[in-house]
């Protein structure tokens, strides 16, 4: 099988949410002994590390550089041209002209493509047998920053909902078939791409990475939250948590700590840790010795869609996660004793409280959440309705074809944190 991969960011480390599932989609398909060329955009240093692990991996790999502040200034021609300016900001020409030159040379038998800002890389190629994995629709983010703006910034992010909508309609109906994340997302798709239906590809946990070990660090009063933390609704947030919550927390467990785990601090972020019991601990080697440390996992995102990956990691290590209904809501039904829900204030403050001051029950609230989501978003199981879809286009290899083990992108390095 010859697999065309494309993704906003290269497709490694797993430390941020696109960059976990498009690793393991790549996983997969090298697992499966796939030829592969990967096209993705590098917008870090690191990256350069990243690219090289890479082509140890795969067949090509094509990750020009884009530095963000001028993709945000180039992006704004599309208000000219009347483009997406999300589509403007991921364009390259580098990139742009490697994929052409691959498709003419060699085409693929599939093309992935993760995020449809994407898509715009092999919208001109037609005859391919084309994936698009939305995972959510990124338009409907840019519908709920104008709701939340004023002036200028919410006439500019109402025009980018429309415009980029209209764009993913067209993706949506042109490309072979496409998926998102959750049952939550594929009601929102089919209410604004009604002729198209999705299919369901949640995330998953790697499991044997996210998991416990046990409580020998952990100290029984500490809270903690991780994501990339230049990301809007991560930093919002946390903001929020910590301007209205946490005051009211500290009050009630005077010696309660706050951990920020998470790359990119922006300067407010930054500034709470000169605040009573916060800690802002930035990029981290590894997420779960930090989550063996705290009592309580906290998730108030106020704009948020889809699974939420730092929500699944914490369950997975047997944390009980406070979660606002935003956060939650691609998990489906889970019952107050696996996942603790609490959006307002007051709730909030409750609820971390409670779990603070009964560290029994938080440790079964934390035993439930690992069960379920080792039943429920285990890697192994959300490739199937796909691999089922790739079984009606793709033949069966023969024996003399198949391959029993293949090295992993694992072996080229560590599993850095957010």
């Amino acid at each position: 099988m010859k697999v065309l991969f494309l993704s906003q960011r290269v497709p490694f480390p797993p430390d941020r949410g696109d960059r976990i599932t498009t690793y393991h989609f790549l996983q997969h398909f090298l697992e499966q002994g796939a030829s592969i060329r990967v096209g993705a955009l590098s917008e870090e240093a690191r990256d350069a590390k990243s690219v090289e692990a890479l082509r140890g991996m795969v067949d090509s790999v094509c990750a020009p550089s884009i530095h963000p502040l001028r993709q945000r200034l180039l992006s704004l021609r599309g208000l000219l041209t009347g483009a997406p300016l999300t589509r403007t900001y991921f364009h390259h020409p580098e990139l742009a002209r490697t994929v052409d030159a691959w498709v003419q040379e060699d085409p693929p038998d599939v093309v992935y493509v993760y995020s449809s800002s994407m898509a715009q890389y092999v919208t001109h190629h037609p005859q391919l047998f084309r994936f698009m994995q939305f995972a959510e629709l990124d338009s409907d983010k840019w519908q709920q920053f104008a709701a939340v703006r004023r002036g200028p910034a919410a006439w500019i992010y109402r025009r980018e909902f429309a415009r980029l909508l209209e764009f993913e309609r067209d993706v949506a109906r042109s490309f072979a078939a496409c998926a998102v994340v959750s049952e939550v997302e594929k009601k929102l798709f089919m209410e604004h791409i009604p002729d198209v239906t999705p299919l369901v590809l949640p995330n998953g946990v790697d499991i044997d990475h996210f998991q416990t070990a046990g409580d020998e660090a952990r100290n029984p009063h500490t809270v903690i939250f991780t994501g990339v933390m230049n990301y809007e609704p991560n930093v919002k947030g946390v903001l929020w948590f910590a301007d209205t919550c946490w005051p009211a927390i500290r009050q009630r467990v005077p010696d309660a700590t706050f951990l920020i785990v998470g790359s990119h601090a922006t300067e407010k972020i930054l500034d709470l840790g000169r605040h009573e019991g916060i800690q802002v601990l930035g990029r981290v080697p590894e997420i779960p010795p930090y989550m063996d440390q705290a009592a309580v996992a906290v998730a108030p995102l106020k704009l948020a869609r889809g699974v939420q990956n730092k929500v699944l990691e914490a369950m997975a290590t047997a944390l009980p996660v406070v979660a606002s209904s935003q956060a939650a809501q691609g998990l489906g039904p889970v019952g107050s004793d696996t996942l603790v829900l609490a959006d307002h204030a007051d709730d909030v403050v409750a609820a971390i409280v409670g779990l603070l001051e009964d560290p029994q029950r938080a440790r079964r609230i934390g035993e439930n959440a690992a069960a379920f989501v080792r039943e429920h978003f285990r890697w192994e199981n959300q490739y199937e309705p796909f691999d089922r879809l790739l079984a009606k286009k793709l033949p069966e290899p023969t024996d003399a074809h198949r391959v029993t083990s293949t090295p992993t992108i694992n072996e080229a390095g560590t599993r850095p944190g957010p």
